[in-house]
């Protein structure tokens, strides 16, 4: 980020073969800092895995079709990923810890709304409220986590990775005996225990808000000047794109929630032409809420679209799975829940592994191989039916969102000029994100045409691409930068 280059120090790379960077003295300790984060973001991730075992027994109690309790996903991951982009502008006057304290405070408030809803409608807003604030504190989490130099980045990246993937896979187990002993209603208002866990970073506050001080206006260049002199937010750019994100989950899920024919091309026409004014606000305001700048550094746009796609494969999966658990063993939530605890446990592995890889390989290397078990995956879970294939497929897929998790955020701040690397995090982290939301509502709309297994086929389609894009980015898109290099240049 930005600030490494105020205070004097010479930013860092994720470790992409070689020897490590060499870190700073006296900078916080990237394994005690990670875990705090990592524990900050528990409540967030088991906000999406502890309702897709619920989403059987909500369809039944709201009485509508399983397809459309797609949406409580897909909602929760759109703002979320909505709010990123807003959340990274934030970080030019606020710090780390501010954005983290509305973002917690907006994702309790949500959730607490979604859990009382009396009808689908009412929940999917109280999800769309709590995956705001989801976003804004994906952003902090991570805002200060990329601060932390060289070794200590990855480490921290990799902790808070192998705790979101835990969080969302036994999220499962929870919302399964949640939603056994308490109800669904609990199951959604889980993330609102975000609230007493937030005293838990107190302690670290000196650090967050040192991590933050570098992107606030007060420095007399940076950021500050480069998104405007006073910070202001596109909100032409920012309207754009979230009618471009929400008319896509729209229509992916349109058959399956029964969208009126006439609705949908107004959705679709709403889209295309979000589609040509994004792309006209970016050509005519460079430094607009995407910035032509970031999103023509070499390799940004593919790590964007490769984590999007093994999002959106662990999603996709993550939506299905518990269901297709309890059609094939006969049980309920929970035996569902417990049944997907070893695939949750394989993100711990995959958290602490990913630095010990990305010191033998290339950043573009391991998101290849990430990408590849997420694509088996998928698969596996398509073609064969029982338990164990099921937990098996969902194991590789939640390896490769951990692992693309910590890889790909680490890796985009060196993509990009040090004073954008605020903006470039926040845009990466949408673009996870959005493959996050698409990858429900994909399976749903598809569900409701094809068969189930053919439908998460097709999904495998998203992360195959991602691979691909890994396989063939040019090598010297992949080397370790030298400390001075200039970054961000355009292609």
């Amino acid at each position: 980020m930005s600030q490494h280059t105020r205070q004097g120090t010479t930013p860092q790379t994720i470790p992409s073969g070689g020897a490590p960077a060499p870190e700073r003295t006296g900078a916080p300790d990237g394994r005690r800092l990670g875990l705090t984060l990592g524990m900050l973001v528990l409540p967030m991730y088991v906000a999406l895995g502890a309702p897709s075992v619920a989403l059987p027994a909500i369809g039944r109690a709201l009485a509508v079709p399983f397809g459309a309790t797609a949406w409580i996903l897909a909602a929760w991951s759109l703002t979320s990923a909505l709010t990123m982009p807003v959340a990274g502008r934030l970080l030019v006057r606020w710090s780390p810890f501010q954005v983290l304290v509305a973002g917690v405070v907006a994702l309790a408030a949500g959730s607490v709304l979604a859990g009382a809803g009396p009808t689908l409608s009412v929940v999917i807003v109280g999800r769309l409220i709590g995956g705001a604030g989801a976003g804004a504190t994906v952003i902090a989490v991570f805002a200060a986590a990329t601060a932390l130099p060289g070794r200590q980045r990855i480490r921290a990246l990799g902790i808070i990775a192998a705790a979101s993937a835990t969080a969302s896979g036994c999220g499962t187990l929870l919302g399964g005996a949640v939603t056994a002993w308490l109800g669904w209603r609990a199951v959604l208002a889980i993330p609102a225990l975000a609230l007493p866990l937030l005293l838990a970073a107190l302690p670290s506050r000196r650090a967050l808000t040192r991590s933050g001080s570098g992107s606030g206006s007060g420095s007399g260049s940076g950021s500050g000047e480069r998104n405007g002199s006073t910070g202001r937010l596109d909100i032409v750019g920012a309207a754009v794109l979230s009618v471009l994100a929400g008319s896509l989950i729209t229509l992916l899920q349109a058959h399956s929630v029964g969208l009126p024919a006439p609705v949908t091309l107004v959705v679709a026409a709403a889209g295309a032409l979000a589609a040509v004014g994004l792309w006209w606000r970016v050509r005519s305001t460079p430094d607009g809420f995407v910035p032509r700048r970031v999103i023509a550094s070499r390799g940004f746009l593919a790590a964007g679209l490769i984590g999007g796609s093994v999002f959106a494969g662990y999603y996709g999966v993550l939506f299905r799975a518990p269901s297709l658990i309890e059609q094939a063993t006969g049980g309920g939530p929970l035996e569902a829940g417990v049944l997907l605890v070893p695939a949750a446990a394989c993100s711990v592995l995959a958290g602490r592994l990913v630095g010990t890889l990305t010191d033998r390989f290339t950043g573009w290397q391991v998101s290849a191989g990430l990408a590849a078990l997420t694509v088996v995956g998928v698969l596996v879970v398509a073609l064969f039916t029982g338990p164990i294939p099921i937990v098996l497929g969902m194991a590789l897929t939640v390896c490769g969102f951990a692992g693309a998790q910590a890889v790909l955020v680490s890796l985009a701040p060196d993509l990009v000029a040090a004073d954008d690397r605020d903006t470039a995090q926040s845009l990466l982290n949408f673009m996870n994100a959005l493959g996050g939301g698409i990858g429900p509502a994909a399976v749903a709309g598809l569900s409701g045409i094809v068969p189930v297994p053919v439908a998460l086929a097709a999904l495998a389609a998203l992360p195959l691409a991602g691979l691909v894009l890994s396989l063939t980015r040019r090598p010297t898109a992949g080397r370790r930068p030298e400390p001075d290099a200039p970054r961000g240049s355009p292609r």
